[in-house]
């Protein structure tokens, strides 16, 4: 009986902790998605009064910051530990976002949220390693890919948030400051629950933590066998650490290099998707093809919910499901659906209302898949391929390759809608989702992965 008791105690830290850093997903997913329906305030004139181009910009700074915040953040993870990088991301999310709201000017806005970014980027890698390397090996899938809902719910949270300010305060221009305003209370409470959480084990060892390592491995549940493998997995990486791996002899090695690119090309699979030109731009998008400003921030709204009821169905089914062919599955529903909306904008078969609705459904579909499917089994992947001595660098270079990838898409964006229209911006991503389908197949192979995971370890 009290053996049954313990088990519960520990069952229920390990949620309560993974629930914490998940927050960092849900400010990942508020922060990258309140843009949608603030853009289109902020840039009337009596406010910041931008342009296409500098909306591109305004758009994009965050995502340049997260390429540098997932770059340094390996670093940091490795420097001072999981816990305290969290901790500092909180602090520079609750800064940043105090900043953006008070912005004054379009270059003020732009620094604030570049420096956003920077918080964004780190949260985006550090989450779901941190998750990963708290949980033992039956709940692993299952609270990395919290991080994934807690990404959609902060998403929908966003839209919401818009929808109703931005339709209750419609004719109140400066509402767009409330809108980016709000995310400062969760991440001060992410800030203020990170000290009840423990530092990651993992890390622990390989930093001669042994004692507080075991404490907390048995105090989140960790079966005896599983600590007994992860202390002789450490005593051979410490053993090994003097052989310093630097870059060159990561090219050197041909299942180091395989790993890598590997990690390199499920971070370009999660983007060329064109998720993030609806995430970003849904309600400028919407508005193009005829629907009223507070229409579109409600129909924003029904994608959000689509989108985080996907993927608390796709994140159970992919963990008892091959990885790469739930990858495969999502990409070819990616391509369907936006193939469809190109023929539909094409085609012109309905008339505006219908088309609104038609749009609408299929754009709900696409990210049921892309959110559902793609999106948390490719941040599962990443969590996974890498060896433990390398997990928070290869991690960091792939997901900066994901905020990369997202830069370039949100800062042409705008100007490809002006310069080719929605249906050709449309056809253009279904093409890029085929070819990632493609990529998925013939380069990404589950054996080979294994093959080389274990030469490295």
């Amino acid at each position: 009986m009290l053996e049954h008791k313990r088990i519960g105690i520990e069952d229920s830290f390990l949620r309560y902790a993974s629930s914490v850093i998940a927050l960092g997903g849900f400010l990942f997913g508020y922060d990258t998605g309140v843009i949608n329906g603030a853009l289109s305030f902020l840039s009337q004139p009596s406010q910041l009064d931008l342009n296409s181009a500098q909306q591109g910009i305004v758009s994009s700074s965050l995502i340049i910051g997260c390429c540098f915040g997932a770059l340094l953040s390996g670093r940091l993870a490795d420097r001072i530990g999981r816990k305290a990088s969290l901790q500092w991301v909180a602090i520079v999310f609750t800064i940043a976002t105090i900043g953006c709201s008070f912005s004054i000017t379009s270059n003020m806005l732009i620094i604030f949220r570049t420096i956003l970014g920077l918080s964004v980027g780190c949260a985006s890698d550090l989450a779901p390693m941190y998750l990963a390397e708290i949980s033992p090996s039956e709940w692993r899938s299952q609270n990395v890919n919290k991080n994934a809902i807690a990404i959609v719910i902060g998403q929908l949270a966003s839209f919401t948030v818009n929808a109703v300010l931005g339709n209750v305060w419609e004719n109140w221009a400066p509402i767009w400051r409330v809108m980016m305003g709000v995310a400062a209370l969760p991440a001060f409470l992410l800030w203020l629950l990170s000290f009840d959480l423990p530092q990651s084990p993992k890390w622990q060892l390989l930093n001669n933590s042994l004692a507080q390592a075991k404490k907390n491995f048995s105090k989140l549940g960790f079966p005896k066998i599983d600590i007994q493998k992860n202390l002789v997995r450490a005593k051979k990486i410490v053993e090994t650490k003097k052989d310093k791996m630097d870059v060159k002899k990561i090219f050197s090695n041909k299942h180091l290099t395989y790993l890598l690119a590997a990690g390199v090309s499920i971070g370009l699979i999660q983007q060329l998707s064109g998720v993030n030109a609806v995430m970003y731009y849904g309600t400028i998008l919407l508005e193009k093809i005829g629907m009223s400003r507070g229409m579109s921030l409600y129909s924003n709204i029904l994608v959000g919910v689509i989108s985080t009821v996907a993927t608390l169905l796709g994140t159970r089914l992919i963990v008892n499901h091959n990885h790469r062919r739930m990858l495969g599955i999502g990409l070819l529903g990616n391509s369907v659906f936006l193939g469809l909306l190109t023929a539909v904008l094409h085609l012109g078969l309905f008339s505006r209302t219908n088309t609104n609705m038609v749009v609408l459904i299929l754009l709900a579909l696409f990210l049921a898949t892309q959110q559902g499917i793609v999106s948390p089994v490719t941040w599962l992947m990443l969590s996974e391929i890498f060896p433990q001595q390398l997990k928070a660098r290869f991690m960091a270079v792939s997901t900066t390759v994901i905020w990369l990838t997202n830069f370039v898409i949100s800062l042409v964006c705008p100007i490809l809608l002006g310069s080719f229209g929605t249906a050709n911006v449309f056809l253009m991503f279904t093409v890029s989702n085929v070819l990632c389908i493609s990529l998925t197949f013939f380069f990404i192979n589950p054996r080979a992965l294994k093959d080389a995971f274990k030469q490295v370890k």
